[in-house]
């Protein structure tokens, strides 16, 4: 019977061990990547460059819209190639709000995946 008990204990305070253990990286992944992602923002800081926006247009190929100092330009990104279409006047672009993400809340992603986007629109409008 001591046995029993003893081997109980023995995987409990195994669990645990792992509990923590699991924890522990978790926490230490975490502050890892908020540190190397403060790093990659500081070193970038004060930049004259930005990317404002980028589409994919096929499996490995972009066109992004880049400032330069006070320009914008169009660029074609590739594999092997970036290639400069053309440079676009600021009152042609149209900016996001500084607040906004540009993602939409969690709800509205996942509302959309799920395809129910259109039905809460469809319900606000009836109302």
């Amino acid at each position: 019977m001591i046995l029993a008990v003893s081997g109980r204990a023995d995987s409990y305070i195994q669990f645990v061990t792992v509990l923590l253990l699991f924890l522990f990286v978790l926490f230490v992944t975490y502050w890892v990547t908020k540190w190397t992602a403060g790093y990659q923002k500081s070193r970038n800081a004060g930049a004259n460059m930005e990317i404002m926006e980028t589409i994919r247009l096929a499996g490995s190929k972009y066109v992004q819209i880049i400032r330069v100092g006070r320009k914008y330009l169009a660029v074609a990104v590739c594999k092997d190639t970036v290639t400069m279409l053309t440079e676009i006047s600021e009152q042609d672009l149209l900016f996001q709000d500084s607040g906004a993400s540009g993602q939409g809340s969690f709800r509205d992603i996942l509302n959309r995946i799920q395809g129910k986007d259109h039905l809460e629109k469809e319900d606000r409008r009836d109302e």
